[in-house]
Formats: C-alpha cells, structure tokens, sequence
C-alpha cells in the first residue's frame, strides 16, 4: 500500500527520509511527500515518484532532524499534489502520515465541517489530522492524547504517524490493519512501514500491535500505550535482513535479480527442514500442531494474488499425497460469503508480506469458528505470523519487484515440505516413494540454475510477441496454476491482457478467440497428463495459433507441434511448478522491458495490499 518513514535524532532527517522512500517505492509512487520542523513545520509534497519529490524539494530549507515522509498508492482521492502526504490540520499546526483506510470518514468529515473546518483535500486522512486538531484544541488534551482518543472514535485500517509545531521533540505513531515498527538507534528512532529504510541504521526494532499507540520523544525512552490507554511494554525484536538484499546488486531492475535469487531462496526455504539421512521433513514452526493437521477433517488455503496460485498448487500437493481435501479459497471472497468451517478444519494463510488486510481479515473469521490457522509468510514479525496460532517463514528474503517470482516458489516449496511431512504422518506414501521425491526435491534449487540459463532462447520469444495485444496459457493438473501464474505475470508488468485456463478448458469458450494472431503458452512437461496436452496443442495448431511450449529436456512430440519451445530439466510431476514458472517470469520481465514498461513499480499496482 503505502510507505511511511520517519525520523527523530540529531542527524539531518531528510537523507533519511528520501532515501527511506526510495526504499519504500515498491509500496505506491502515486506520491510522495516530507514533513521537516526546523523554526517550524513545513510540508514539500508532488505528485508522481519519489524522484519527482526530490526535484520539487531542490530549492528548499531542507533543514532539521525531526521529520515524516511517504510515497502512496491512491485510495481515497486521485492521485495529485493535493491529496498527496503529509496533511497538514487546518491550523498547520499538525502534519499526518496515514497508509490504511479510514471507513467512517464521511460522516466524520460532515461533522467537522459543522464545526468550521474546511478541508483541501479528497482524502479520508485529512479527515483523520482535523479530528485531532479539534480534540486537541476543545478537549485541552496533548498530542499524544488527542491521537489516542481521536483513534477510538475511527472505523478502519491505518498506519500513523503525527508531529506538531508545537510539540517539535515527539513523533505519535500508531497502527491497526497496516503494518509499523520503530527503530531504536542509539541517539534517535526511526519509524517505518517494514525494515528497509531502517537496516542501515540499526537492527533493534519495535514491531507494533494492533490498536498500539508509541509516543517517541527525543533522547527519551519508547512509551507504548494502547488507544484504550493500557500501558505496554515494548518488546525489542533483532533484524537479519542485510543491506545488500535491499540493492540491485548489478541487475537492472530488482524482479530481474529476484528470478536469479530462486535457487538460493528455494535453498533457503528448504534449509534445516530436510534431513535426506535421515528420510524425514521437519517444520519446527508447526511441530506443535502436527496432530492437529493429522487429525484435520479438511484443510482450507486462503489467500490472494500469486499466493492463491501458490495455494492451488497445495491443493493438488496435499490431495495427491496426503490425501486430505483441501480447498482454496481467495481470502477477499471468503470473508464475505459465510464459509461453513469447522472446528477440525485447518486454515492455512499464505501471504509474502504477512499483512495482507483480506486474509487477514479471513484468518479473524476462520479463529472466530474455533479453526486451526497456520501461516506461510515471508516477513518476519508481520501480522499474519502474529495473527496465525503457528506457521513457517519461507526465508526467501525480501522481495522488492511489486510482480512476486521468488516469493512463489518459495510458497511452493514450502507447501510441498508440508505435504510431505502431512503424508508422512498419516502413512500415504511408501518409505520408497517418500525418499525419491524428497530426493529429487533436495536437487530442484541446481534445476532451477539450469532453467535459468534459457534466457537468449526467452528474449527471442520475447522479441516476437511484444506487440500482440492477447496470450493465452494452458496447463493440466499441477500445471494449471502454473498457468494461471504465468498470465498474472505477463498482465501485472506488460499490460498485455492474458488469460490462464485448464487445457481441456479451451474447447469450452476461449478455443473461439484462437487465430493466427494469438500466441499460446502451453506447459508441456513428459509428466501425468501428457498426451492430453499435446491434443489440446493440435487443436490450436489446427486454428493457426501460435505455441509457446514449455517442455522437459528432451522432448520430441511437442517439439514436432510448437513454434517455439524452451526445454526445463525433467522432474517429478508435483515439483514441476517450481521449474516451469521460471521461463515464464522471464518471459513477462523481458516484453515488459521491451515495451518500455516499470518492470519494479507496474501501474496501478502496490507490492502490499494493506486494505480491502
């Protein structure tokens, strides 16, 4: 969603700041804007990116060190100066920083109109800095408790962080819905929407909880209240993440470099968890709920975007073999629609960012039910590892291209440990059979390397669809979300409309959009339901369409049918997914480049999606 950073020290805030943001972008570059108080509190805000902030500031005092600053992704009003952030109450007296959505803002706003106040902008924060502004005046309260009381008053997601003229040592930060933490440095604190503005400075953090308030005062100790105004303490927390991930690292765009890091971060995902001496899988995270999955009726996946595909993949995983059904379900249509859930079930959320505001609004409905949830996420501390009763990090480190590759296949292993350790505990696989997948999974990281050496072949497919306003993918059984994944990626970064189907699907309706101007991206593979897949290639030959086969080493039927092919090394059927989206995130990154599209930072689109 949006990126929130903020500094409070003795060093000058706006390097932090900026740089802070650039770090940010991937969350929104509608806007972007900075608060800084010298003699007073001044706000520089522009429409467009981070660097078009810099060139709007050039001439400006630029001069303190206590300051906020944020990039958005629009929400409530377009995205021009004037809605950007940081929003100033009436008075100027107060500027806000604000990712996440305030619900009740129009009746709010009505009500503060009645008193006089007249807002510039369209957006429900300015509604929200108004609202303190008028507490703080009329109710002879500080900052701190004008934030806290106004908080109690508001419906929705938010992630804030306010300073005043008059209060010009102390920042009020506060989240519910939308992530925040606090960085404790050795004379000063740093606040941010995840780690990557704050690593460079320090690896001591404070992670906030829902309905927490901080007020964080120069060369004072951290003070936590919640906004029902219960004291807290404040739980240090140690970073891992080094600086170097957050770099391109020699790459041109960072979705480029994160398809390269699949090996190491599918290696990652995997490692200490497989014991090939030993024959078994361990995922400590959930060993204290193993009887629960064993004992499970069913298991329900909820997610979103890339990480429902990932889900889906964990449907065929987990049927196949562990023969327990499972359904999938997306977190935003499962919250709404009354699911039947049982005790005995198991939910499992998958989310890269851990704060995905649909599932975890589903993960909430699923406990309120009495089911078991279990989290697969990425970042460590984030509120699905919180919200979730256990679950397992896939350790793919950050990811920064707003397009999720590594993430993916990181998801995926880990659903595949966690098939096989289910399989193991309820006896469906044989001891043979459990040793040659887990064996030939321990070697997918090396396939993956191999995989990515296609690139000439990719650039020219790449080189000869650019254009083409349509693509079709197909694939069949654990191949059919790879499907689906491969159109997500070529829509999200090239803004080519793609669609992913079932192969056998195709005769049902989008057989009646193939012509010679359609390419066709068909996963291939000499595994399952192999000679089904080369029917359906038939029937789009046969209408002039043009395939694109991913095929396994060595393959000569589909050779003999496609126009173009790219060989992945062979495998077992269930691990096919991790080698055959590799092709096909390269294909979307290389026409998207060539088009001249944002590879990292795609219209419309935020890396996470903190509210509805």
């Amino acid at each position: 969603m949006c990126g929130i950073v903020a500094y409070i020290g003795t060093r000058d805030a706006y390097p932090i700041l900026i740089e802070g943001l650039r770090r940010l972008e991937y969350r929104g570059y509608d806007s972007a804007g900075v608060a800084l108080w010298n003699t007073s509190l001044n706000v520089y805000k522009t429409k467009g990116k981070v660097s078009d902030l810099e060139e709007y500031v050039k001439n400006a005092d630029l001069a303190g060190n206590i300051g906020i600053a944020h990039t958005r992704w629009a929400t409530h009003g377009e995205p021009n100066q004037v809605n950007a952030h940081p929003h100033y109450s009436q008075s100027k007296e107060i500027a806000l920083i604000h990712n996440g959505i305030i619900e009740n803002y129009a009746p709010l706003r009505k009500e503060l109109e009645l008193r006089g106040y007249v807002f510039r902008s369209s957006t429900d924060t300015e509604v929200l800095t108004n609202l303190i502004e008028d507490i703080k005046h009329n109710g002879g309260v500080d900052l701190f408790e004008a934030v806290r009381i106004a908080l109690n008053q508001v419906v929705g997601a938010y992630a804030i962080v306010v300073m005043s003229q008059s209060d010009p040592d102390s920042l009020i930060a506060a989240r519910k819905g939308s992530p925040l933490l606090i960085g404790i440095g050795k004379d000063d604190y740093f606040v941010a929407s995840d780690a990557t503005p704050i690593i460079s400075y320090t690896k001591n953090v404070v992670y906030l909880d829902d309905e927490e308030i901080a007020l964080i005062r120069r060369n004072k100790d951290l003070k936590i209240k919640t906004i029902r105004n219960k004291e807290k303490t404040p739980y240090v927390h140690q970073l891992e993440t080094n600086l170097s991930v957050l770099e391109k690292g020699g790459f041109e765009h960072f979705m480029l470099k994160e398809i390269y890091e699949q090996p190491s971060s599918i290696r990652d995902s995997m490692r200490g968890r497989i014991h090939l001496e030993l024959g078994t899988v361990t995922l400590g995270g959930i060993i204290d709920y193993e009887q629960k999955l064993l004992n499970a009726s069913r298991i329900i996946i909820i997610a979103c975007g890339t990480s429902w595909h990932a889900g889906l993949v964990g449907e065929y995983l987990f049927e196949d073999i562990a023969r327990i059904p499972v359904e999938v379900e997306y977190a935003s249509e499962f919250r709404y629609r009354n699911p039947v859930i049982y005790e005995k079930d198991v939910v499992i959320a998958i989310s890269q960012s851990g704060e995905t505001a649909d599932t975890l609004a589903a993960i909430e409905l699923a406990k309120s039910k009495g089911a078991t949830i279990l989290g697969i996420c990425n970042v460590v501390g984030s509120s699905i590892a919180r919200a979730t009763h256990a679950g397992s990090y896939t350790h793919a480190g950050p990811e920064i291209g707003v397009a999720s590759t590594k993430a993916f296949t990181a998801q995926v292993t880990l659903l595949t440990l966690m098939a096989l350790r289910m399989a193991q505990l309820r006896g469906t696989l044989g001891r043979s059979r459990f040793m040659q997948i887990l064996t030939e999974l321990d070697m997918i990281p090396e396939k993956v390397e191999r995989t990515l050496k296609v690139s000439q072949r990719v650039i020219e497919i790449a080189e000869q669809f650019k254009d083409v306003r349509n693509f079709l993918y197909l694939g069949r059984g654990y191949n059919f979300p790879v499907a689906l994944e491969g159109a997500l990626k070529l829509k999200e970064i090239s803004y080519i409309h793609a669609e992913g189907y079932p192969a056998a699907e195709m005769k049902h309706g989008p057989i009646a959009l193939i012509d010679e101007e359609m390419p066709v991206v068909v996963i291939a593979t000499n595994k399952g339901t192999y000679d089904k897949v080369v029917s359906n290639i038939q029937e789009v030959k046969a209408r002039k369409g043009k395939v694109i086969a991913i095929v396994t080493e060595g393959d000569v039927d589909v050779k003999n049918l496609a126009d173009y092919v790219i060989e992945i090394p062979e495998t077992e059927e269930m691990l096919v997914p991790l080698l055959a989206t590799i092709p096909l995130q390269k294909l979307a990154y290389h026409i998207a480049v060539m088009r001249g599209c944002n590879v990292d930072q795609p219209r419309n689109l935020a890396k996470s999606v903190t509210v509805e």
